[in-house]
């Protein structure tokens, strides 16, 4: 399984690094729309809880992760997960005000997602 795109070791460690830059993105929106004092609270706490949804809801046995989960989730719903941090990360740019590097992310994430079709295809079946 390990051979194919989606599984690869490559495609993996770009996946993370569309993992991190989601969650920057969400701690770039909070930070934009949170007043004072408060956007520090809110530019750590917002991408936190998108990290602790992401690690905690997992498929079991998924080979781009260690397999294990703290909640097993259906792997369709685990993918529509994956769709709303990795997009939702584009949208809170948009939203925040970054839109041509927003645009470009929803382009590059658009095409991971294309050649990591199985992967997908794995997560929809399990």
């Amino acid at each position: 399984m390990t051979s194919r795109f989606g599984f690869h070791p490559v495609a993996l460690g770009v996946r993370f690094i569309l993992e991190l830059v989601a969650l920057v993105c969400f701690g770039v929106w909070a930070w934009h729309v949170s007043p004072g004092a408060l956007r520090y609270v809110a530019a750590v706490a917002v991408p936190l809880a998108v990290a602790v949804l992401w690690g905690v809801f997992a498929t079991p046995g998924d080979a781009s992760r260690s397999g294990e989960t703290v909640i097993a989730t259906p792997g369709p719903l685990r993918f529509l997960l994956e769709l709303a941090v990795f997009f939702g990360g584009a949208a809170a740019l948009f939203a925040a005000g970054v839109r041509v590097p927003a645009a470009v992310l929803a382009g590059v994430l658009v095409v991971y997602h294309v050649l990591s079709w199985d992967r997908v295809l794995w997560l929809l079946k399990h």
